[in-house]
């Protein structure tokens, strides 16, 4: 397993290197640049900064001293926050990202799980058309909806929670948590309802049955295992999406977190702060792949590692 685990990461470099290419050209080709929209700017000045941050030299000089600086962790200066650096500004937002992401996670494998496996034990009753009315709401509904909604609701009507704004309390995570784990809520729920039926439908949990095991021990040892895999398959890429996506949800209310710096980057083209934030949130999604795939072969033994 160790082996295996140490060749995929070493196959997740060709897939990090192409990304930091493709950001880096893309984000080179798109017309305008960082300074662009400052009108009173003279030419000697905007010369000046274009010099000061080498944006004067050749693409393949720029690209070649952005690899220089990513050897040495450096993700380079920012253009808009000048007295900060892009290693700085992602170590700020970066841990605020995560826990909302994570928060996010656990809630939606909690619920999720919870929801499926009730409506899988008790098909076509009560439970399970509560998860399917939940489940269809969490995808067809999208975030910047929800969010608004819930902010009118519970924030300014009720005003049982604040509507945006970040100080680390567990008010503050409430609605931006319970948004960002809506959706993976619904897709757990029938992930694991449409597997659990599955399971339970095999000769070995029929197998489990006919000696007389349990109801209760039938369910949690024989049939959740093999209903847990697609949904493990699931939960790795959709953590690394979750911490990675919440861009609109840091945007609605408020949120120091990563996202919110990658729009401000991307809309003032501050190059050096979008391709740290895609670094990273592609090192996350690469991650979260390798380690879904060894849990994998952990809990099924038919998983190969050669």
């Amino acid at each position: 397993m160790f082996v295996f685990a140490i060749r995929r990461i070493l196959g997740a470099i060709p897939t990090l290197f192409a990304l930091i290419v493709i950001s880096f050209f893309i984000m080179r080709v798109a017309p305008g640049g960082p300074f662009s929209s400052y009108r009173r700017l003279t030419e000697a000045v905007l010369a000046n900064m274009n010099r000061a941050y080498h944006l004067d030299e050749p693409l393949w000089k720029q690209f070649g001293r952005y690899l220089w600086g990513l050897a040495h962790f450096d993700f380079g200066p920012s253009m808009k926050y000048m007295d900060y650096s892009v290693t700085e500004l992602i170590v700020q937002g970066l841990p605020v990202s995560i826990e909302i992401g994570l928060s996010a996670m656990v809630l939606a494998t909690i619920a999720g799980l919870a929801l499926g496996i009730a409506g899988a034990l008790r098909r076509n009753g009560v439970t399970d058309l509560t998860a399917g009315v939940i489940a269809m709401t969490g995808i067809a509904v999208p975030t910047f909806v929800i969010g608004p909604l819930l902010q009118i609701v519970f924030g300014l009507q009720l005003n049982w929670l604040p509507i945006a704004g970040w100080d680390g309390s567990f008010a503050a995570k409430v609605l931006p948590v319970f948004v960002l784990a809506l959706p993976n809520i619904a897709y757990i729920s029938r992930l694991t309802r449409g597997s659990m039926i599955e399971s339970l439908r095999t000769n070995y949990v029929r197998t489990a049955r006919a000696k007389g095991i349990g109801a209760r021990r039938v369910i949690w040892k024989h049939a959740m295992t093999g209903a847990m895999l697609p949904v493990i398959a699931y939960l790795g890429p959709a953590t690394a999406i979750t911490v990675t996506g919440s861009v609109v949800i840091e945007q609605i209310f408020g949120i120091p977190g990563i996202g919110r710096y990658f729009v401000e980057g991307a809309s003032n083209r501050d190059y050096p702060l979008v391709m740290g934030v895609t670094i990273i949130y592609g090192g996350i999604v690469i991650l979260a792949n390798i380690v879904t795939d060894v849990v994998r072969g952990l809990l099924d033994p038919k998983v190969s590692y050669d």
